[in-house]
């Protein structure tokens, strides 16, 4: 994928309104993929610098260019609400009376929010890590007890008699 990337910033390297870049999360630029929640890599985030998304589409060239062309550049917020929907417009006037203390406010309660699921989900995956690990455990110390209990040699006996059936002697 990296250079399919690597192509479209070129292809875009020099457009006004559109910016296409990459960020080393690994190096300096931890923290601002901290900041914006990326986990894994390669992650594709889009949209408002201040509000990215993630990138849910086709990974190819032919795919990134088609995205970038139909969906990337000026979008709707307070800057541009002339390409905003009438609900959106609606809302981000509603959102623009707010203080700036409210509007602090909601924004640590949303993250607090997301950090919180984050920390349960973590937790949760950890009990179901132990009890994955726990039955993996009793189904590997059934399987060697029944096999040490001869099960083996009950199959070989099974087998024979298949293949070499008895005749039954009449008793008087």
């Amino acid at each position: 994928m990296k250079p399919d990337w690597d192509k479209l910033m070129a292809e875009y390297a020099d457009h006004p309104s559109i910016l296409i870049a990459d960020v080393d999360c690994t190096t300096e630029g931890k923290e601002l993929c901290s900041a914006h929640g990326v986990k894994g890599y390669p992650t594709i985030k889009f949209g408002d610098p201040n509000a990215l998304e993630d990138y849910k589409g086709g990974r190819t060239l032919a795919d990134l260019k088609k995205f970038a062309a139909e969906s990337m550049g000026p979008s709707c917020g307070p800057g541009n609400l002339d390409l905003c929907d009438e609900d959106s417009k609606a809302t981000l006037e509603a959102l623009m009376e707010l203080t700036d203390e409210e509007i602090n406010s909601k924004v640590a309660e949303g993250t607090k929010k997301m950090e919180d699921a984050e920390a349960t989900f973590k937790a949760d995956v950890e009990k179901l890590q132990a009890t994955y690990q726990k039955l993996m455990a009793d189904k590997e110390a059934t399987v060697e007890e029944v096999n040490n209990s001869g099960l083996g040699m009950l199959k070989k006996v099974r087998a024979f008699r298949k293949s070499n059936p008895v005749e039954e002697k009449d008793e008087l």
